[in-house]
């Protein structure tokens, strides 16, 4: 998990790097979509981060927990994902207890919705793993790889249609459902071909998140038209469309140059040894 976590840092700079460009085209083509906005100085930046400092307080907690940066006497803590994570809303609660924003009946709401996800969550997975065990006792990976090996399928052609799949089938999946059901067939095929997990797993979350924002099921797209409320649904799927074409862009440059996932977990392993 570590190590993923490393392995998206340089794709997520590449994604605002493209977002970033992505904006500026959308400016230059129609300037009334993204007027200038007010300036402000130094000091009333860092005026406006004392209100979310103990929210950077808490990411850094957690991410330095999970990466050893407590490593060192007194304090020796590293965190395990699943502490790290217990740590998070640890300190989230303890931040809204501070700040007087819980009641007791905000508690027990809060309490309530969490375990409604939850349990959805745990069906979706508990689904998963018995299809997972189905598949691999059909042996259906095992097939994929005697397919791929007999009509001598170049490995980078193989991992082409797998992407390809995976962007048909984010017109029409929630991304959570497609991980699920994609992974544990693709996953051994793609190990076989010699191919990275890590990379693997990196090109996979940037191919879900395309997903997100694609028509016509593009969840991101819905949740944001049950915010705004008075803007149609064509509207905002035209608007993202800068964002999932610099999307197809990152997802391009990283099958083509595997280093940019990869280096830093190898920086990271060497730093264990």
């Amino acid at each position: 998990i570590g190590k993923l976590f490393v392995a998206g840092i340089i794709p997520g700079v590449l994604g605002i790097l493209f977002y970033l460009f992505a904006v500026r085209w959308t400016v230059w083509r129609r300037p009334e979509s993204g007027p200038a906005g007010e300036r402000h100085g130094w000091g009333e930046r860092l005026t406006a981060l004392r209100s979310v400092w103990a929210v950077l307080l808490l990411f850094f907690l957690v991410i330095g927990g999970l990466y050893g940066v407590f490593d060192f006497y007194p304090l020796n803590l590293t965190f395990s994902p699943t502490e790290a994570a217990g740590m998070g809303a640890m300190g989230a609660f303890l931040i809204a207890l501070s700040r007087g924003g819980l009641t007791l009946g905000s508690t027990f709401e809060v309490l309530k919705e969490t375990s409604f996800t939850a349990a959805a969550l745990f069906s979706v997975l508990i689904g998963a793993q018995i299809f997972s065990n189905f598949i691999n006792l059909a042996g259906l990976p095992e097939a994929l790889i005697a397919l791929v090996t007999a009509y001598e399928v170049e490995p980078f052609v193989v991992i082409l249609m797998i992407l390809g799949i995976y962007i048909i089938l984010g017109c029409v999946f929630e991304s959570l459902s497609m991980l699920l059901l994609t992974v544990p067939i693709f996953f051994p095929l793609v190990t076989s071909l010699g191919y990275d997990p890590i990379w693997f797993g990196i090109v996979v979350v940037v191919v879900t998140e395309i997903s997100l924002i694609t028509p016509p099921v593009g969840l991101n797209v819905f949740i944001l038209k049950g915010v705004v409320g008075d803007v149609s649904t064509g509207t905002i799927f035209k608007g993202v469309t800068p964002f999932w074409v610099a999307d197809i862009f990152r997802l391009a440059l990283i099958v083509l140059v595997p280093w940019l996932v990869l280096v830093l977990p190898e920086q990271m392993g060497a730093m264990g040894h």
